[in-house]
């Protein structure tokens, strides 16, 4: 069985290329912001962070397939890193410090692909955290500086933390009663926004999460260290991992209060 620790170690290193080139350029006065067909902002960095990561897969890992947000797919097999060199633009160009660098490898398996390392790398806010299957979630500065990741104990919703993105999804896909309803039930909420609030779940700071409009390189990398903190990611639909274009993360406690809520039509 592959223990895949020389691939988290070399998700490190992709991860330190990639915060250079993005810390570089944050806050840059002169950055070059587009609109991309889905009317989602692309910065020159996020251009930049893909090709230096594909650039280092292709040297290092030619035989592995590569998916990235910028870019799109290139090459087939059984394993494929996928990447979102900007996770959180929109915060990046106005100089709103969260926003990481995913990137996960994923392993073809019963059921599709299944991510099987996970890094994510917010170097404005000074954290990162990763996990590898069957290897536990760590989060800190280095390999060798880390402490391990668990999910909360908290069982009921009258005392747990609910974090999201946005309420405009969730309106839009007819699931905004329920959104609501859930955040009436729960002590507390708030929209941390992206990757943040799946890593706060894996810590434990929050006991769950969920968005209703996701692609696969926004789960990918979170999948893996939620589950390996112990907790539980699916899509809305309950569908195990990352494959539903939706997600919804808890310390495993909840989830099935998380789903029912989310799921509420009128």
């Amino acid at each position: 069985m592959p223990d895949y620790l020389d691939d988290l170690r070399f998700a490190h290193v992709l991860a330190d290329a990639a915060d250079a080139t993005t810390m570089a350029r944050f806050k840059a006065l002169d950055l070059k912001v587009e609109t991309k067909p889905d009317m989602t902002p692309v910065s020159e960095a996020d251009k930049a962070a893909e090709e230096l990561i594909r650039g280092h897969l292709h040297r290092s890992r030619p035989r592995d397939a590569i998916l990235g947000e910028e870019y799109g797919i290139e090459g087939t097999g059984p394993r494929r890193w996928v990447i979102d060199p900007i996770d959180g633009t929109k915060n990046y160009v106005r100089g709103v410090p969260v926003w990481a660098t995913l990137i996960s490898l994923m392993e073809a398996a019963e059921g599709g692909y299944q991510p099987v390392v996970g890094v994510v790398s917010a170097p404005a806010l000074g954290r990162r955290w990763w996990a590898a299957k069957d290897h536990g979630a760590f989060t800190g500065r280095s390999l060798t500086s880390a402490s391990r990741l668990r999910v909360s104990q908290v069982g009921r919703l009258s005392d747990a933390s609910f974090a999201y993105s946005s309420l405009s999804g969730w309106e839009e896909q007819g699931r905004l009663n329920g959104f609501l309803d859930l955040t009436r039930e729960v002590w507390r909420t708030r929209a941390y926004g992206d990757f943040w609030p799946y890593m706060m779940v894996a810590e434990g700071a929050v006991d769950l999460c969920a968005e209703p409009e996701l692609s696969l390189w926004d789960m990918a990398a979170n999948a893996i260290i939620v589950t390996e903190a112990g907790g539980t990611f699916t899509g809305l639909d309950g569908r195990p991992g990352p494959h539903s274009g939706n997600a919804a993360a808890s310390n495993g406690l909840l989830h099935d209060e998380l789903l029912g809520y989310v799921n509420q039509r009128y």
